[in-house]
């Protein structure tokens, strides 16, 4: 079953709890929240389960924050749920920028009484590429593409895929099956999650939101030496195994999927030839230890549900939205003039888009500058098609950043659904 997505006239959306996950990363978490601070939903909070390193970071916000150091996204994140207190919650990576209207789209979906979950799309770390659109996942920790969006059932069994760094659940039904489960401190954490909601509330929807988007950095961390990298697989085995035995799954070719993964980037000279077989062997070692452990039991309701017991914690101060988005374009060479141009707007409450244009066709890069302003990268030809004159592909591509820059229902162009690409496939996966 499907829905259109929600106008963004027609209702508020609802409060929102934004949860983030960070351990180590500092700098990217920096990012990450100054993300936050230009959204432009209503009444949202923010709960940062960090290490101690970080969980200090900007004390000029207004910030839920709980020290934690373990290793294990799923233990971080209920710990996220326990204090939230808005009836929908949301989360976010630390190395992830939400556009600015990324948490107002998100909660809008749960207008809908019979929305349980929604899920949004997600650009890989240049800002173009897409690294997840509409998914589903099935009992063999496999995720695989849909054409559809808006709200969504189960079909033949595989419900949508949420990708953690893009996604929000009613916190009641979260609470409900207990959350994140432990057992998956890496990899398909949420995949556990959207199976065991679709088996506890069989008619609910799932939201597939195309326009709710997020650019995901995939930065280094315990198991990634760099974007798209893996420096250990262990995890991936041993979450692979416990999921297909919890719910029923076929065990996957997961040393043949990984090893033409490896390969890929050996060719590629991103991967010491050195570190294949270390790496297939440490999944192998996963994969063993995660079908010799007892099958872990399902979690346990979390806590209550009273607003009473959790203070919704407003997030600010934020940046007042006066102005709409402005975008400044020109060679790189004016970088100095463009920025500046852009540092005012953005000192005067609006977002700001730099576009820093070289001669050619390097491939374009967005991201968020240390200095508030969103800034795209490119040769002046790039993604828009060689044939078209010079301006008519730097005016569309002007328009199209001041579009993703706003809440313009129209800003996204490509055709709803869809799969990863397969470079993404190749690099990221």
């Amino acid at each position: 079953m499907t829905a259109p997505e929600a106008g963004a006239a027609e209702q508020d959306p609802p409060r929102l709890s934004i949860v983030i996950v960070s351990r180590h990363r500092r700098d990217r978490l920096s990012f990450c929240l100054a993300a936050l601070e230009q959204q432009d939903h209503p009444a949202f909070e923010v709960i940062l389960v960090a290490d101690p390193g970080s969980v200090d970071l900007r004390p000029d916000l207004a910030l839920k924050r709980i020290p934690f150091d373990e290793a294990n996204i799923s233990a971080a994140r209920n710990a996220g749920i326990a204090a939230a207190g808005a009836e929908i919650i949301a989360f976010i990576d630390d190395d992830a920028l939400a556009l600015p209207s990324w948490a107002s789209r998100l909660a809008r979906a749960f207008t809908d009484p019979r929305v349980i979950a929604a899920t949004g799309w997600t650009r890989g770390p240049d800002g173009f590429r897409w690294q997840a659109r509409g998914e589903r996942i099935g009992a063999d920790g496999l995720a695989f593409a849909i054409a559809e969006s808006g709200a969504l059932g189960v079909a033949n069994g595989a419900p949508v895929s949420t990708l953690g760094t893009n996604c929000a659940f009613r916190r009641a039904a979260l609470r409900e099956i207990g959350g994140f489960d432990p057992a998956f401190a890496y990899h398909l954490d949420e995949s556990d999650v959207n199976l065991r909601l679709a088996r506890r509330f069989p008619q609910a929807l799932t939201a597939v939101l195309s326009r709710a988007e997020v650019i995901h950095g995939a930065a280094a961390g315990p198991v990634r030496a760099q974007s798209g990298v893996p420096s250990d697989l262990t995890a991936i085995g041993r979450s692979t195994a416990i999921f297909v035995a919890r719910h029923g799954g076929e065990m996957p070719d997961l040393a043949g999927r990984q090893r033409k993964r490896l390969l890929r980037l050996m060719v590629a000279g991103r991967l010491d030839p050195l570190g294949v077989a270390p790496l297939l062997a440490g999944l192998a070692r996963g994969i063993e230890a995660g079908q010799n452990c007892p099958p872990p039991a399902p979690p346990v309701a979390i806590g209550t549900d009273s607003h009473e017991t959790l203070p919704f914690l407003p997030f600010g101060p934020r940046i007042p939205r006066r102005v709409a988005p402005q975008v400044f374009s020109g060679w790189h060479w004016q970088a100095r003039a463009l920025r500046r141009s852009a540092a005012q707007a953005v000192a005067a409450g609006g977002i700001a888009g730099v576009i820093l244009w070289s001669p050619g066709f390097l491939p374009p890069r967005l991201g968020l500058h240390a200095g508030g302003w969103w800034e795209q990268k490119g040769g002046i030809w790039a993604g828009f098609g060689e044939n078209q004159p010079l301006f008519a592909g730097r005016k569309a591509a002007e328009r199209a950043l001041v579009r993703r820059l706003s809440s313009d229902e129209g800003y996204l162009t490509e055709k709803a659904g869809g799969t990863k690409s397969d470079e993404y496939n190749q690099t990221y996966h």
